[in-house]
């Protein structure tokens, strides 16, 4: 590892899931935000890195959940954001309550428990040394959080995106089922595409390779992980 970080604003994309309950992965569990929150701050502290943050709502509501019920598609995705920013209050309470500060800020206009997005006030709060939570997802139905995380990283001019999953990178197959599955450590863009790789959602990885963002795909269970990336660690699938 490194002494001095690799990047200097970094975009951390957070699945819902990481803030549910142990067993079912639902609702908001304090203490698995605090742990998250930890290493917020901690990375804060140690290097001073500008860290933008999207949060999913996969603990609460998905808008996807809604298939096949007589639930309006556009109607089921505003319920997921609305979750996206329960769980982004959530984490900036447990960062400050560490002693970092934190601004939660929505595509969708909640003015009574944060601020709306604006980019150039973004930028000054990351360049002030905050932690930015960015909830509300796109603040248009039919997006995932993972083009809500390649968008922010664009607008926000980020080094680089940092995408948590359940797996340690990007397989060429599915490696809870086929244990003979191999990951890549290095990927380009037209790689992925031409071998179908699942990085992210179509629309994100779209966003990202036209902004010429790198990818990081890493697994979120082991929370450690982040400082080692920022550090310069070969951790997970680089995608660039």
């Amino acid at each position: 590892m490194q002494n001095e970080p690799k990047y200097k604003r970094i975009l951390l994309k957070l699945t819902g899931d990481m803030f549910g309950n142990p067993e079912t992965h639902k609702g908001i569990n304090f203490d698995a935000v605090h742990r998250v929150a930890e290493v917020i701050h901690h990375l804060k502290k140690k290097s001073k890195i500008q860290i933008a943050v999207v949060v999913g709502a996969g603990n609460l509501f998905r808008g996807r959940e809604a298939s096949g019920l007589n639930v309006d598609k556009g109607t089921a995705d505003y319920i997921g954001m609305m979750g996206t920013i329960m769980n982004a209050l959530a984490l900036q309470e447990e960062v400050e309550r560490m002693g970092s500060t934190a601004r939660v800020m929505s595509a969708l206009v909640v003015q009574s428990v944060c601020e709306p997005f604006i980019r150039r006030k973004a930028i000054r709060h990351l360049e002030k040394g905050y932690v930015v939570i960015l909830g509300g997802g796109t603040g248009s139905p039919f997006f995932t959080t993972d083009s809500a995380a390649a968008l922010k990283a664009a607008e926000l001019n980020c080094e680089v995106l940092l995408k948590g999953s359940t797996v340690d990178g990007v397989y060429n197959a599915d490696p809870k089922k086929d244990i003979s599955a191999k990951i890549y450590k290095k990927l380009s863009y037209q790689q992925a595409l031409e071998e179908g790789l699942t990085v992210m959602d179509n629309t994100a990885f779209a966003l990202c390779q036209r902004a010429k963002i790198p990818i990081i795909v890493f697994n979120l269970q082991d929370l450690d992980n982040i400082e080692k990336i920022v550090y310069g660690e070969d951790v997970g699938t680089l995608v660039e």
